[in-house]
């Protein structure tokens, strides 16, 4: 990235550094170090052509989401759309967000057009995370 002046760094967050968890605060202290890492970062390499992003994603549709609503289903012992429908009112979006919508800002970002956005938190959410 330094001998080509051109290079992208894409960190995966949680929502919880934007918006905490609650019972993740181990979580949502480690992540948030990471970003304040990303951010010192971004301004070490700007320079050169680097930039340096986080993405804060939402609720996407994946296996890794449905096993978890699994887990809270069975721990509460209610059904699984009961736990979707739950997440789903806190979406202003109403819908759980795609791969390929997660990817497709991902690919924007390490694009050359993405080359004046660095140091930042982009939020892959459908409004869910109601904080600044």
């Amino acid at each position: 990235m330094h001998q080509k002046k051109f290079g992208r760094i894409l960190i995966v967050i949680s929502s919880g550094v934007v918006e905490p968890i609650a019972n993740l605060g181990i979580s949502n202290s480690l992540r948030a170090a990471i970003v304040g890492w990303a951010k010192t970062l971004a301004t070490e390499v700007a320079a050169e052509g680097i930039t340096v992003n986080c993405i804060a994603p939402g609720r996407i549709r994946t296996p890794r989401l449905a096993s978890v609503d699994a887990a809270r289903a069975k721990a509460e012992n209610v059904a699984v759309e009961a736990v979707e429908q739950r997440s789903l009112a806190t979406i202003p979006l109403g819908r759980f967000g795609t791969i390929e919508e997660y990817g497709a800002t991902a690919a924007f970002l390490a694009s050359r057009q993405a080359s004046y956005i660095t140091g930042s938190i982009i939020r892959v959410d459908g409004g869910m995370i109601s904080s600044h």
